[in-house]
């Protein structure tokens, strides 16, 4: 071999030998001791559990929103019902106000046992059309007249705690009488053509009853009763309506108390509103609340008819 092709080893004593420098480290034959291996970001069991037990806790507080105090709870209880009544009372004072129809008075228009709205805002507002009259102003504000011939709703004169509704017939200025059945304005009798008799039944017996239609100077058209041929109210004085004040009749002519009686003028501060339509109606036998007798007593074909 040529001298190239060997490393040269030096020898010096013999029990000694040169290790090179760059000689690889002694290797043990011994198992080699490996130090555990500890991830810095891995939280250790103990703590693994905190953090789950925390985080649960945290999950069911946002899922389920905290609990009002009892006195939050009846506080809005009770603002809901204020709000409600505000509205109802708004509606019932300044839109529409229901009544319902005790008396025949004016039977063949509207009949005992029937539901009806009133417009409060076809003549404007006055003190009574708040409840318990306790408007605060006298006389009409945002008022117009009414038209002859209207169902409305007033306040009787003697009792304004008492409603009565009748239709209009005479407007200030106008002079109305009657004679020998027959309604007169101005000095003029009032066209009235005979229809269909009013049937109606009174403890089983059934009657018969004059019915005629009869047209106002203005062209209104309604029907009217005439139960009697010469009753106490079929011939009267001649009545002149003062400023301010209207004349009202009822259409079961011989069975109503109205201005030709104890109702007298009806000053318009005592107007209500306009009766406009059934809203319900039952035969007596059933009250509105009753919803139970309802199939055997509510008048069916009475109900949304507009009033005329």
């Amino acid at each position: 071999m040529s001298d190239t092709d060997h490393e040269s080893v030096e020898t010096g004593n013999p029990g000694s030998m040169q290790v090179p420098q760059d000689a690889p480290e002694p290797v043990s034959s011994d198992q080699p001791q490996i130090a555990p291996i500890v991830a810095p970001l891995v939280p250790a069991p103990a703590v693994e559990s905190a953090i789950a037990r925390r985080t649960v806790e945290e999950t069911s507080d946002d899922a389920t929103p905290p609990a009002k105090a009892d006195g939050e709870s009846w506080i809005e209880t009770v603002k809901t019902v204020v709000y409600a009544l505000l509205i109802a009372l708004v509606i019932r004072t300044f839109l529409f106000q229901p009544f319902n129809i005790p008396s025949a008075s004016m039977e063949g228009t509207l009949l005992i046992g029937d539901y009806l709205f009133v417009a409060k805002y076809e003549y404007g507002y006055s003190k009574y059309s708040f409840p318990f009259g306790l408007g605060p102003f006298s006389g009409r504000v945002f008022g117009s007249a009414p038209t002859r011939g209207d169902v409305v709703v007033f306040k009787y004169p003697r009792d304004t705690s008492t409603d009565f509704i009748k239709r209009v017939i005479g407007l200030p200025g106008d002079r109305i009488q009657m004679i020998n059945d027959r309604l007169y304005i101005n000095d003029k009798v009032v066209p009235r053509v005979r229809v269909a008799d009013y049937v109606e039944d009174v403890d089983g017996i059934t009657y018969r009853v004059p019915q005629y239609r009869e047209t106002l100077p203005n062209g209104k058209s309604y029907l009217t009763l005439d139960r009697f041929s010469d009753g106490p109210a079929d011939n009267t004085d001649v009545f002149v309506v003062p400023e301010g004040h209207y004349f009202m009749m009822g259409d079961n002519r011989d069975n109503s108390d109205d201005s030709r009686g104890s109702v007298g003028f009806v000053p318009a501060e005592n107007l209500v509103g306009k009766a406009e339509v059934l809203f319900f109606s039952t035969n007596g036998s059933a009250h509105i609340w009753e919803f139970w007798k309802w199939p055997w007593a509510v008048r069916y074909e009475r109900i949304f008819s507009v009033i005329d």
